[in-house]
């Protein structure tokens, strides 16, 4: 059972970066899955969620215009498009389940059960 996070790397702010969040052994279709990142300094922070069906999204206010997340049940797989990055952007990414349907709880970690490695992305000029 685990989730496997990849697609980081460094880009200069305006650029773009698509992660991915692999999902294996477990139903991955009955769990919410989010976004969450730390960025350097600072607390682990939520990003994004999607229900399993796909047609509910919950966005960090500051990425809500810049940062897209879906998912692909059929793949097994959840991404985070992320454009527009900035500086602040800059942290290291992580995906986690969970199996909570309150939108307000999505936002905070205890409630996600599994957790993936984390990815790192760098914004830099």
């Amino acid at each position: 059972v685990q989730l496997q996070a990849s697609g980081g790397g460094s880009v200069q702010p305006g650029g773009s970066l698509r992660l991915s969040c692999a999902a294996s052994g477990f139903t991955f279709n009955t769990y919410t899955l989010g976004w969450f990142r730390q960025g350097p300094g600072k607390e682990r922070d939520f990003v994004s969620a999607i229900t399993w069906t796909g047609r509910t999204t919950y966005n960090k206010r500051s990425v809500k215009d810049r940062f897209t997340i879906s998912r692909d049940n059929a793949k097994n797989t959840v991404y985070l498009q992320m454009d527009s990055l900035n500086i602040e952007d800059t942290a290291l990414y992580t995906c986690a389940r969970t199996r909570s349907k309150t939108p307000s709880a999505l936002r905070v970690g205890a409630v996600y059960d599994l957790w993936g490695q984390e990815t790192l992305v760098t914004v830099s000029s």
